[in-house]
């Protein structure tokens, strides 16, 4: 497994960006979310998802991060520079801690990619594999990252909608300390 902030300090395809986050409670269940704010990028990133070629990353686009407390993946909802919604990417992770100034997770690295109309895919299956033939993950931990991808898609296909309800009610929430 691999560590991975939520601030992405040391991305060095940002030249200049903010970092923002809060915890905040959504229904009962506790949630850090952060947003990074792209205000100037080295270069733009477009990627395939879902045979689409995808804009990413590009200045004034902006990143919200959750970290749900009791789910096994995290969420980031990349915006456009208008804040109009470009995808829904699902990190599968073994744990996360919620930490202001530390947040933090456990990657897995499976991914579940969402477009805004609720299209999905599964990706980096070669780096799970990867990473399990050298060791870096054992046979359980695997198992548990492509059953928790299983029972993710199986969300989206019932109601994609509730991600999209909680993203804007902790976009809401981040947009007042803006």
């Amino acid at each position: 497994m691999k560590t991975k902030y939520l601030d992405k300090k040391k991305w060095r395809r940002l030249v200049r960006s903010k970092y923002d986050e809060i915890i905040i409670t959504i229904n009962g269940e506790r949630f850090l979310a952060g947003m990074i704010h792209m205000h100037k990028v080295r270069e733009p990133l477009s990627v395939p998802v879902v045979g689409e070629d995808t804009l990413v990353v590009a200045n004034n686009f902006k990143w919200m991060q959750l970290l749900p407390e009791k789910r096994n993946y995290s969420i980031t909802v990349m915006y456009d520079e208008r804040w109009q919604e470009i995808q829904y990417y699902f990190d599968i992770n073994y744990s996360h801690t919620l930490e202001l100034g530390k947040a933090r997770r456990q990657d897995l690295y499976l991914d579940v990619l969402v477009l805004p109309d609720g299209r999905y895919e599964l990706v980096d299956e070669e780096d799970i594999k990867r990473a399990f033939k050298k060791g870096v993950i054992n046979a359980k931990e695997k198992e548990f990252a492509y059953q928790t991808a299983r029972e993710l898609m199986d969300e989206i296909d019932k109601d994609f909608n509730q991600f999209k309800t909680l993203a804007a009610a902790c976009l809401k929430e981040l947009k007042k300390l803006m």
